[in-house]
C-alpha cells in the first residue's frame, strides 16, 4: 500500500506502508488439514476395478466365496466387494494383494495384466495414492461345466 506524504519543505514523497493485509487461515485452503483413507476404501475400489475385467470370474479363495455366498443370501446381508482384496495404505502410497478366479480359456497373464492396470488406474485416480504394487494370486479356474457354488437353502424363511 503506497501513501503520499508531504514534507515540511512541500515536497511529496511516497511512503510505503509496512502494514500487511491480514488473511484468515493463511495459505492455500487445499493444504489446511489432513486426509486419511482407510484400508477398506482402497479395498472396495480395487475389488470393483478387478471385477470389471473380462475373464475374472470371482474374487477370493473357495472358502471365502462359500462363506460370502451364504452371507449374501441372509436377509439384510450385503455383497462383499472386498472379498479377495487386501490393502496396506500409508500416507502417500498403497500396496494391494488380490486373489482371483479366472474363466477357463482366458490368458491368465493377459487377465492379470488387465486387472493390475485397471486397479492401479482406479485407485490412483480416486485416492491420489501411489500404488506401489498389485500382487495377484490366481486361486482357481472356473470350468464351463462347473456349477456355481450354491449354499444349502436356508432352513428358516
Amino acid at each position: 500500500m503506497t501513501e503520499m506524504t508531504t514534507t515540511p519543505e512541500g515536497d511529496s514523497e511516497p511512503q510505503v506502508s509496512t502494514r500487511k493485509a491480514t488473511r484468515r487461515g493463511g495459505g492455500d485452503p487445499a493444504t489446511r488439514g489432513r486426509t486419511t483413507i482407510a484400508d477398506g476404501v482402497v479395498e472396495k475400489i480395487a475389488g470393483l476395478a478387478a471385477r470389471e475385467v473380462l475373464g475374472v470370474h470371482a474374487m477370493g479363495s473357495g472358502l471365502a466365496r462359500t462363506f460370502g455366498a451364504v452371507r449374501d443370501r441372509v436377509p439384510g446381508g450385503t455383497k462383499s466387494v472386498t472379498r479377495g482384496v487386501k490393502a496396506e495404505v500409508g500416507e502417500v502410497q498403497t500396496a494391494l494383494d488380490l486373489e482371483i478366479v479366472v474363466d477357463y480359456g482366458v490368458s491368465i497373464i493377459d487377465v492379470s495384466r488387465a486387472v493390475r492396470e485397471n486397479v492401479i488406474a482406479s485407485v490412483e485416480r480416486m485416492t491420489g495414492l501411489e500404488v506401489v504394487e498389485v500382487n495377484i494370486a490366481v486361486s482357481d479356474v472356473k470350468l464351463p461345466e462347473e456349477e456355481e457354488e450354491e449354499p444349502a437353502p436356508p432352513r428358516i424363511q
